[in-house]
């Protein structure tokens, strides 16, 4: 295999961790809006926080989800540097489109719209993974519908559980116990997200001929890379929709705030159990919306919860659109 000029590999491997601070920046709301929003942790504590555990999941996660986006969404016998710099051009723009307007949309499903719509130009249908993009797309529904029904058990048994205790005492516990459910709702956002960009990157080094096509990791250094640089982009935020998500969409309590990140967090995990890359504002969202129907059911803002609906399912399309110019674009300046 011919190798690719190192230093567009290298500009293109940059560009990957721009896309991965942005996706730390992006969805630090998925992990901190519940905890800042109950009040038990001020942002900038809540983003430090979250940003320590981002980075603790690289000890966890067998490198499942990196596997799918890196050989599962197209096939890696097509890749070259303009299909990366065009799958990177859309999702990053989309996920700045959204952060602009405040909107919790998905960065994960942003990148299968980038690799989708930069493969078209490049190879047409025939490269695209019909069984890795299916399996991405069925959860766009089934990760947030899991986070809600999750959420909503969980505050239902913790109500019936607690129900003849003291409010302020129900209150400190939970305060405390928040501390717990988001740490490991954290864990679950960086063990599924960083390795979005560890597949990109390892797509990247195959297509270069830097690693071979049938390697079982891109190297260590890669996944250091990319957990660090998700955890850097946690730690700035993205107050916009921190603000969306935490107070915004319903307003939870500490309880609240428990029973929804631990129904995320055990959704985080069984999808990265099984090598799916899931989103994980939906799969917050939905546990969100599911906590706060159990208190009442006006208790949500479902016009605002049908927004984010909107831009759940233009997401994919939009970034592919994008990412299609930038594959043309990428010709043009390589």
């Amino acid at each position: 295999m011919v190798h690719e000029s190192i230093w567009i590999i290298g500009l293109l491997i940059l560009l990957a961790l721009a896309f991965d601070f942005m996706n730390g920046f992006h969805d630090a709301a998925n992990s901190i809006a519940t905890i800042v929003s109950t009040g038990v942790l001020r942002p900038n504590q809540a983003v430090a926080f979250a940003a320590f555990f981002n980075l603790f999941a690289l000890l966890l996660f067998p490198l499942s989800v990196a596997a799918t986006i890196g050989k599962g969404i197209i096939d890696p016998g097509i890749v070259d540097s303009h299909v990366i710099f065009g799958a990177l051009v859309g999702s990053i723009f989309w996920n700045v489109v959204t952060w602009l307007y405040g909107i919790p949309s998905s960065s994960s499903h942003a990148l299968i719209g980038g690799l989708i719509g930069a493969c078209l130009p490049k190879a047409g249908l025939s490269a695209l993974v019909w069984p890795g993009i299916f399996k991405a797309m069925i959860f766009i529904f089934v990760s947030p519908l899991l986070g809600f029904f999750l959420g909503s058990i969980i505050m239902v048994v913790v109500a019936h559980l607690f129900k003849n205790r003291p409010l302020a005492t129900t209150d400190k516990l939970f305060r405390n116990l928040q501390l717990v459910s988001s740490g490991i709702y954290s864990i679950g956002h960086g063990g599924n997200d960083s390795q979005k960009t560890i597949g990109i990157i390892w797509l990247i080094l195959i297509s270069g001929g830097y690693v071979s096509s049938t390697s079982t990791s891109p190297g260590y250094w890669v996944i250091l890379a990319c957990y660090f640089a998700i955890a850097l982009g946690t730690l700035f935020g993205g107050w916009r929709i921190v603000r969306t998500m935490g107070g915004r969409l319903t307003k939870l309590k500490p309880v609240g705030g428990f029973c929804a990140e631990t129904g995320g967090a055990i959704t985080l995990f069984i999808a990265s159990g099984f090598g799916i890359p899931v989103s994980t504002t939906h799969t917050i969202t939905g546990a969100i919306i599911g906590v706060g129907s159990t208190q009442h059911i006006s208790g949500v803002r479902w016009g605002l919860a049908q927004n984010i609906l909107w831009a759940w399912v233009i997401t994919i399309p939009a970034a592919a659109t994008v990412s299609c110019i930038g594959y043309y674009i990428s010709g043009l300046l390589f």
